[in-house]
């Protein structure tokens, strides 16, 4: 049983990064982002687009492990 979750894991890892590799071939186009006045340089569009999805990727659970601190070190009420 341990094997299997290990191959189906394996997949799915495989998967994802198959479609990102698919992703980042097909959106070659290069594009300028400005954000606050900040110009950053000419890139292709997936470069953009994976950046914000792994920094999604690391706030999303962030946040819920804060969530999670902070009910956790909340003193209980008495009512």
């Amino acid at each position: 049983m341990r094997n299997l979750k290990r191959l189906i894991f394996f997949v799915v890892v495989l998967l994802i990064v198959l479609a990102t590799v698919v992703f980042m071939l097909e959106n070659q186009q290069p594009v300028a982002l400005v954000f606050f006045g900040w110009s950053a340089p000419q890139l292709s569009v997936a470069v953009p687009v994976i950046v914000a999805l792994l920094v999604g990727m690391i706030i999303g659970p962030l946040l819920a492990w804060l969530a999670r601190l902070r009910k956790k070190l909340k003193p209980a009420r008495i009512v």
